[in-house]
């Protein structure tokens, strides 16, 4: 169930990410880096993969669950409360969008806006409930890092567009994972993403930080459909760099069947 931290017993807090991707893109990387930031801040989290073909190019699917209390559910996530999907070809399998709520966060890896995704893909079209936000995520990283892996530019987006973590612990995280130049790198690209998203559409101001249960996760969803439509300068300043993000309003479920890897658990220990 949703937010359920043990079988049977449901509860709303806890904050479940489900990442996308293909073989070669450090999918289960980001599900790892994105539970070291969460437990850094002060959380409980946990991050494991699905078993499937190991191939490059093949589909990828990993969990990350964030919480202030010990998790003790181990099972794969059926309704999200934000996906990244790191290549927006598997949109066309909708496998991504299987089981996600209306009120959930969509990340996408992509140079198209969401409007000219929205068109593509019917399924994203009906989603008139959902927050849609791409990044072209791939050029970032070619830029950025040298190599087209877009797993630590959509963590800082997602450290922007959710406030579940914050961008400083994704950097911390990605210099701790990749010690040296190729750290800061990835830690730069990182707050690339984060600053483009930040300057979107949505307006200059900060929308309200993200916080577990349904109220604060309805109060930051109010913000963004009453902000969503303002005309700000910063929509000329979307991207200095060149490139892309967008951000769009724009329902649509199906079911989820995954086998699961070990589980990387970061847990606090309570003694006394």
């Amino acid at each position: 169930m949703r937010g359920s931290v043990d079988p049977g017993t449901e509860r709303s807090d806890v904050f479940q990410t489900r990442i996308h991707g293909r073989g070669g893109q450090s999918v289960v990387t980001a599900a790892e880096l994105l539970a070291s930031a969460a437990f850094d801040a002060g959380r409980h989290a946990q991050a494991f993969p699905s078993f499937g073909s190991e191939r490059t190019g093949a589909p990828v699917v990993a969990y990350c669950r964030i919480d202030d209390h010990p998790i003790r559910t181990r099972e794969p996530i059926a309704e999200p409360n934000a996906i990244i999907v790191q290549d927006a070809t598997l949109l066309w399998s909708g496998e991504p969008l299987a089981g996600v709520p209306a009120d959930a966060y969509l990340l996408i890896n992509s140079t198209k806006s969401a409007a000219e995704l929205a068109a593509e893909h019917p399924a994203l079209a009906e989603r008139g409930g959902s927050r849609i936000v791409t990044v072209g995520a791939t050029e970032i990283a070619l830029r950025r890092i040298g190599r087209p892996v877009p797993n630590a530019v959509l963590l800082g987006g997602f450290a922007a567009l959710t406030g579940i973590v914050p961008l400083s612990g994704v950097q911390e995280a990605l210099r701790n994972r990749f010690p040296g130049v190729v750290g800061v790198s990835n830690a730069e690209a990182a707050a690339e993403a984060s600053d483009g998203i930040r300057q979107s559409p949505r307006g200059d101001s900060e929308p309200p930080r993200t916080t577990f249960g349904p109220l604060g996760s309805a109060e930051r969803l109010n913000w963004l459909a009453k902000n969503r439509v303002r005309k700000t300068s910063s929509q000329c300043r979307i991207s200095p760099s060149g490139s892309n993000f967008f951000a769009f309003d724009v329902d649509t479920p199906l079911g989820v069947d995954s086998r699961l890897s070990p589980t990387l658990i970061f847990t606090r220990c309570e003694f006394g």
